[in-house]
């Protein structure tokens, strides 16, 4: 039986890729690692834990006892590190908080990997491990800095991160080459773009704009909006992590990029127009809408351009980013298999079925940082 750590497994991605592996693979067990800070969410996984093949830690990726305790109970033979401080603003506000935990994290769950796969020394004194194990650390294409009008990241693009959050996202990166160079210890790295899809924490751009819009709020966008992203949908993310998992060459550094790049203007405008479709096409949708919001009228006007807000532009905003894919499409035939434009259809779909989660999570301190962030602009 094959066993998977998987720190950060309650969050948006990790939990997608805690439900893709249950689904994907039958001989294996999954091993949850989660804080359950802001972002991550016991239910999220809940039905995932009902699988006698997945267990379940709460615990932060800094503290080395919970690490090794897993290590000791469990022979890991794929750690996936998704644990991170993710989000931009946050960063902005307590730097500190994501250098602890996305680099000395990071360090912590390599130190532990690389004690516990060890078997011996080969005859250049390099440590050796046991067949088959593997560290994959999920990255960002911030990492690279920012984009101009034309040109894609590729993995030799040179690292030139401009906030906090992907500065310690590179710090990390860079830890992870180093115990790769200096002990052997096998791993990868993957860059991804931008994700969306199922479980996506309200204060990302997707599921922030879809809550508003249900709760007839103004849909706050930093500067003119002309800001670009490359949006790429979870599963297909999912799957590309497998991939790289299954036959990566060790050491190697994967890009994974979704060919839908879009302005955040394009994006608020795409899916007002997707919402206002669905609810007078599925009058079962309209429950989501905020009591008082709903109209005798099977038109929904209301829901246009008129909501959109410009507000003061994030400090340090990289102006666009876009993914070249083509290393991981060369080496391990894998694409990005979802356009935006039915993705994102499937994400507004489970966000309108799904209000018991959204209210679940977005609850108590989010409310607190919605106000901090966007209240006054």
């Amino acid at each position: 039986m094959t066993t998977y750590l998987v720190t950060g497994g309650a969050g948006f991605i990790g939990a997608n890729f805690v439900k893709y592996l249950l689904k994907k693979h039958r001989e294996i067990r999954v091993v949850i690692l989660d804080d359950l800070t802001y972002a991550g969410n016991l239910g999220t996984i809940q039905t995932d834990l009902d699988d006698p093949r997945a267990v379940f830690y709460k615990g932060n990726i800094v503290d080395p006892r919970i690490v090794a305790t897993i290590f000791e109970k469990y022979p890991v033979d794929y750690l996936v590190n998704f644990a991170a401080e993710s989000h931009v603003d946050r960063s902005i506000e307590n730097p500190q908080l994501f250098l602890q935990t996305n680099i000395l994290g990071t360090q912590n769950l390599l130190e532990i990997a690389k004690k516990s796969w060890t078997t011996g020394k080969d005859d250049k004194g390099y440590p050796t491990y046991r067949k088959g194990v593997k560290y994959l650390q999920v990255s960002t294409d911030e990492v690279y800095g920012s984009l101009g009008e034309t040109g894609f990241f590729t993995e030799t693009t040179p690292l030139d991160p401009r906030s906090p959050y992907s500065a310690s996202k590179t710090g990390a990166d860079l830890i992870v080459v180093a115990y790769s160079e200096t002990y052997k210890l096998p791993v990868n790295i993957t860059r991804c773009s931008n994700n969306y899809g199922p479980y996506h924490f309200p204060e990302k751009l997707i599921p922030l704009i879809i809550k508003n819009i249900l709760e007839g709020k103004t849909l706050p966008v930093y500067g003119d909006g002309s800001n670009v992203r490359d949006w790429l949908y979870v599963e297909d993310h999912c799957k590309a992590i497998d991939r790289v998992l299954q036959d990566g060459r060790t050491g190697e550094i994967y890009n994974v990029g979704g060919h839908n790049e879009k302005t955040n203007l394009e994006i608020v405008q795409l899916i007002l127009s997707t919402i206002r479709n669905l609810l007078e096409e599925n009058k079962s949708y309209r429950s989501a809408l905020k009591p008082g919001l709903l109209q005798s009228s099977d038109h929904f006007d209301w829901i246009s351009n008129d909501l959109i807000t410009f507000v003061k532009d994030r400090l340090g905003h990289d102006q666009r980013y876009a993914i070249d894919p083509a290393k991981i499409t060369r080496e391990l035939g894998w694409y990005p298999e979802t356009k935006f434009e039915d993705g994102i259809v499937k994400t507004i779909r489970w966000y309108l079925e799904n209000q018991h989660w959204v209210k679940e999570v977005t609850s108590g301190d989010y409310q607190n940082y919605y106000q901090q962030m966007y209240g006054n602009r």
